[in-house]
This record gives structure tokens, sequence and C-alpha cells, in this order.
């Protein structure tokens, strides 16, 4: 027992020895031994003024075998107190002294807040994180770039009333348009729909974009939702525009309506067989139910991208139709496609799945179209009978023409350059494309002569909304 006792003591002064050594020889104070980042600058993206920012995060890395004491952090230059920090799970302005154990690592996690800075476009901020290592400086840049907005919570438009390029738009509740009275969008109009908005249309909305300045209305989120998937592609962030039946002479021009439940939802409107809306070179794209769903209300759509859905791309019942030029494609992400592209009801009498109505059956013209993408085109492949016919459209089905389908390119591939498991959404068309220089000139009766990007019409003209445009020759 006594030879055990003076082992124990022994052992016990060899420990206290080696903890003593390495607690202090555990930190280096070595000027050379400096912290790692996973960025040289933290991009926060767009936000809009007044409004919190997400928050982002980065890596700051020890790669050395003793512990890396910081004996500072803090922001050089943020006066104004912009931005919040969070060091290693604590809250606060300046830090000092966080320890990094040897070949790990602690998390920074920053958010800001931006005043109303009185500026159209953008403005970018930058702020400076300085970490001071044994006596030497290293900084990380926080970048972020702020936007001023006029904000809409809801509003009744009960007259004549024009949004204006500039600030842009932001809408968190509906906004209404009274009976008789127009909403007018001019070129350049930057609309941002958070999840509450919609339109509710029961007079007249017109947008007057341009190739040059587009009318956009889309989804208020910027940046990504996870690591490598932007907001861009995620549908259902915002309601739609809907329609009523007493909503009159709606007319879109160069406008890219995105990221939406609903894209146009129109409800019955007696027009004297008028268009209850018109779209010329307009994008509407990414819906969670359809990009078109026009029930008794005519549609006339020249030069439009009409893409991607979740339960299809056009739902026609009933009304008189016209779509020229139009590119139909459906390569909706992240669920299975509801339907087919394009869905017709109220077709004719002899159609037993139609309803019992005494409004006129569905009278519908597709010419120099390009319908193509997952899943089937028509939800009717034989339209004998009906007064629906598709002139010179260039389809993914094998088939032959008829009295309804005049002179179509069957079983063709447009070659888009859409690319869907890389996130890649681009209806031109690639040099191959079978529908280059494909249209019959004899269906193009209603004024297409440029694309909504302004790119003149060829001739002979291309199947689809847009016009080829041979990439630069390679030196």
């Amino acid at each position: 027992m006594k030879h055990i006792s003076i082992y124990l003591i022994a052992l016990t002064a060899i420990i206290s020895t080696m903890l003593s050594s390495c607690i202090e020889d555990g930190i280096t104070t070595s000027p050379s031994h400096q912290p790692a980042f996973s960025v040289d600058t933290l991009k926060m993206g767009e936000i809009y003024t007044l409004e919190g920012s997400p928050t982002h995060r980065f890596t700051v890395y020890n790669h050395h075998d003793k512990i890396l004491s910081i004996s500072n952090i803090s922001l050089r230059d943020d006066n104004d107190g912009l931005f919040r920090l969070n060091v290693d799970g604590f809250s606060g302005k300046t830090f000092n002294n966080v320890e990094i154990r040897p070949n790990d690592s602690i998390f920074i996690f920053v958010e800001a807040t931006l005043p109303e800075n009185g500026f159209a476009d953008l403005n970018n901020i930058d702020r400076h994180l300085d970490f001071v290592t044994n006596g030497n400086t290293s900084t990380v840049v926080l970048n972020i770039q702020g936007q001023d907005a006029i904000r809409y919570d809801g509003i009744r438009i009960t007259g004549n009333t024009t949004w204006k390029a500039g600030k842009p738009y932001l809408i968190s509740d509906t906004v209404r348009v009274a009976p008789g009275a127009t909403l007018t969008l001019e070129a350049g109009t930057r609309v941002r729909m958070k999840d509450e908005a919609a339109f509710k249309i029961d007079g007249t909305m017109i947008t007057q974009g341009t190739a040059d300045n587009q009318v956009e209305i889309i989804g208020h989120r910027t940046g990504n939702v996870a690591s490598t998937i932007p907001y861009e592609l995620m549908s259902g962030q915002w309601g739609g525009i809907y329609f009523t039946s007493e909503s009159r002479n709606n007319q879109f021009s160069h406008t890219s309506i995105r990221n939406s439940s609903d894209g146009l939802t129109l409800a019955h409107i007696e027009s004297d067989n008028a268009p209850a809306i018109s779209l010329y070179n307009c994008q509407i794209r990414n819906t969670t139910n359809y990009i078109i769903d026009a029930y008794h209300a005519n549609v006339k759509a020249i030069g439009c991208e009409l893409t991607d859905a979740s339960q299809g791309i056009v739902r026609l019942t009933g009304g008189n139709h016209i779509f020229n030029h139009c590119t139909i494609a459906n390569y909706y992400l992240f669920t299975v496609l509801g339907g087919p592209a394009i869905q017709f009801a109220h077709l004719n009498p002899d159609m037993i799945d139609e309803e019992n109505s005494s409004l006129p059956f569905i009278a519908a013209d597709f010419t120099n179209t390009i319908i193509y993408g997952n899943g089937t085109e028509l939800s009717h492949g034989d339209l004998t009978g009906t007064n629906v016919t598709l002139r010179r459209c260039l389809l993914k089905s094998e088939g032959t023409d008829d009295d309804n389908f005049i002179n179509c390119l069957w079983d063709a591939d447009p070659l888009y350059y859409t690319v869907r498991n890389e996130y890649l959404f681009d209806y031109r068309l690639q040099p191959e494309s079978p529908a280059i220089g494909a249209a019959d000139p004899a269906y193009d009766n209603y004024g297409f002569s440029a694309d909504r990007y302004g790119i003149n019409v060829a001739a002979p003209a291309d199947l689809g909304a847009y016009t080829f445009v041979a990439p630069p020759a390679e030196e």
C-alpha cells in the first residue's frame, strides 16, 4: 500500500506538470499563426431598406496545432449600427479573446437593417470586420445592397392610377382595382410581391413594358433559399393576378410575371368576342398551379413565353383564343406534373366530359408556336369536330396532320438552352434547332415583329417566342 501511495503521488505530480505545461504552452503567440476564413467578402445580397436581412454566416478556421486566441473582433466602420453580429453563440458589437481550439472552427453570424437611402436603384454598402490575432489584423468585408421601396399593405384603386419606374413597389396584401378604374404600369416598373400579396382586377390593368424597359411582377425574395437554389426557382411566393367577370380591356406588354401560386386567372367576361386580356412579348413562368387559367374569357397571346407550372401551362374552358409565336413548355421543378401543358374544356356537345352550359364552345388557334417539355402536350389528342386548330406548331408527340393539326412539326425537339437538373431555364433556341426559320408567314397576322428582347423577327421567321441569334464565332 505504501508503494502504491508513492506511485499515485508521483503520477499526480506528473499529470499536474503536464496539464500546467499544456495550459501554459497551448496558446500560440506566433505572429505567423493567423485564422483562415471561408470568405474574403460575405455577400449578403439585396434587401429592402427598413427591413431586416436574412441571417448570413461564415466560418473562421484555426488550421494550427495550438489554440488560436483572437484578441479582438470588431466592426471598423459601423458607427451607424446597421449590422448585428453573433460570434460563436454570443451577440454583441465587440468580442475579445475569442479562442479557437486546434484544427477547429467557429461561426460568425451577420444580419443588417438598412435605413432609407433616397435612391431609386440599389445602394451598395461595405463594412469591414477586423480580426486582431497575435499582433496582426485580418479583415472580412461585409457587403450588402439596400433598395428603397414604395410600400402598399393592400390598396384599393378607385380611379385611373399610374405606377412608374424608379423605386420598386413592395406589396404585402391585395391590390384591388375597382370597376371602371385602370391601373397602368409604365415601362420599367418593378413590383415585388410578398406572401399574402395579389392583384384582383375588377377594372382594367395595363402594362407598358418595352424591350429595353420590361415590367416585372415577381416575388420579393432575393438570394438563395438553400445553398445552391435561388428563390427565383421557387413558385408560390405570392398569389397571382385575378381578373373578375367585371374586368375589361386588359393589356400587358413586355412584362415578366414569375414565382406566383397562380399566374393569370380570368373569370367569365362577356366582351363581344374581344380579348379579356392581350399579352404581347410577355414572360409568365414558374407557378404552382396554371400559367393562364381562363374560364369563358378570351385570351390573345403574341410572342409570349408561358413556361413551368405544376398543374399545367394553359387551361382554357370555353372562350375564343389566339396564341401566335408562343413558347409553351413545362419543366417545372420539385413535383410531378399535374396535367398536360394545354388543357381544353367545353369543346363541343359530343364530348362526354363537357359541362351543360349555354355558353359558346371553345375556339382556339395556335400558330407558329412551340409546345414541348416534360409531360404530354394536350388534354385532347383527338380534336375532331372542335374549333381548335394548331397551325405550323412544333410538337413533342408523334402524329400526323388533319383538319385540326395543319402543317405541324411532329416528334421534333426545339433544342432549348434549358437544362432542368442544372436549374437553367432558358427557352431560346440552340443553333441546331428545327424551329429556326420554320414559321409559316401565312399565319403571322398579329403584329409579331420582334421578340421580348427586341430581336427583330428573321425572314423566314422562327417558331416560338424567341428569334434565334447566332452565338459569336470563336476566335
